[in-house]
């Protein structure tokens, strides 16, 4: 009787941890979708880094964006992707505005929304910043006054909409910053939305040193301002004393930076960015949204600053002729 009774036991433990291995091996990852503002060079590191993060942190991650910089696009896209019943959006706004109705929909349903370069953006969880908004568009003026080696001059700013959250924060930075540290600097006009199609950015240069030919220089706050500027300059032969400092990835900036017809590049790691926005949003989806406040760290990052819902870092990153070599992005 002992004998069997033991039997059954043993019978009934194995049926138990069988049935717990099987309910185990069919839980299914949480499945994310990374959406930048278009598909760009930038953003390449923000596909392979946030895929990888992924598989690191047990969520089935994919990437689509759209060819171009495109409101309704992206809200397309978005709105397939909850149809399709994705646990998480991690997004990169082209308009923070137009897609609030999409997070609001996505949240109703559960999905967890993230955004980067959309700071306090509306109907997100949270948001992820690599660095300080402020900081980095002051910084843009302190380089440019070093590499002209003045305090005075006329100078542009490009961004890539008028409705795009970081470009206009860090423009509006960099404005107040010169306005009180460099009086000398005059800004020639309000800025223009041209930074992320680069025909359009160079049409505008063209445009701006045919009314201020003694412009001194375009700060492009967007992926294809700094290139489109280059392109005009060396149309018309201005590289040497018009100086150009922008947020263009360094592949893409390269050929320009090695003529000098960009002088600098003032960045961060859009990989680093999917990585913290993969790991933020599966702890949320864990159960663990506690967590997620001053102190918590990111692997492989460390622990940025918790001001509300944005998580910030501050990495920039400056790229010049001498180095922009060492990137592969």
């Amino acid at each position: 009787m002992k004998k069997f009774l033991l039997v059954m036991v043993i019978a009934l433990v194995a049926l138990s941890l069988f049935a717990q291995g099987t309910k185990e091996a069919g839980k299914t990852e949480p499945e994310m979708i990374l959406n930048p503002k278009l598909i760009s060079a930038w953003f390449e590191p923000y596909e392979a880094d946030g895929i990888a993060a992924g598989t690191e942190y047990g969520a089935k991650v994919y990437f689509k964006a759209s060819a171009a910089a495109d409101e309704a696009e992206q809200v397309r896209i978005l709105e397939d992707a909850i149809n399709t019943g994705v646990n998480a959006l991690l997004v990169v706004p082209n308009d923070a505005n137009s897609l609030v109705p999409t997070f609001k929909k996505a949240r109703a349903q559960g999905i967890v929304v993230l955004t980067h370069e959309s700071p306090n953006q509306p109907e997100a969880d949270f948001d992820i910043e690599m660095i300080d908004n402020v900081k980095f568009g002051e910084k843009f003026i302190d380089e440019f006054v070093r590499i002209t080696g003045s305090k005075e001059g006329e100078y542009a700013i490009f961004v890539g909409s008028l409705t795009v959250p970081a470009h206009n924060i860090w423009a509006d930075a960099a404005i107040a910053y010169a306005k009180k540290n460099y009086p000398g600097l005059k800004l020639v006009a309000s800025k223009f939305p041209v930074s992320e199609d680069r025909n359009a950015a160079r049409q505008q240069t063209l445009e701006l040193l045919q009314v201020y030919p003694k412009l001194k220089g375009i700060l492009g706050f967007g992926s294809q301002g700094g290139p489109g500027a280059a392109q005009a300059l060396r149309e018309v032969g201005r590289t040497a004393d018009v100086t150009v400092i922008c947020t263009t990835s360094p592949a893409e900036a390269s050929p320009f930076l090695k003529d000098n017809s960009i002088d600098e590049c003032i960045l961060w790691s859009s990989g680093d960015a999917a990585k913290a926005m993969v790991y933020v949003a599966k702890l949320v989806l864990d159960g663990k949204r506690d967590q997620i406040k001053q102190g918590i760290e990111i692997p492989g990052l460390g622990k940025p600053t918790v001001d509300g819902m944005n998580l910030i870092f501050d990495f920039p990153l400056i790229v010049d002729k001498t180095n922009s070599d060492k990137y592969n992005f």
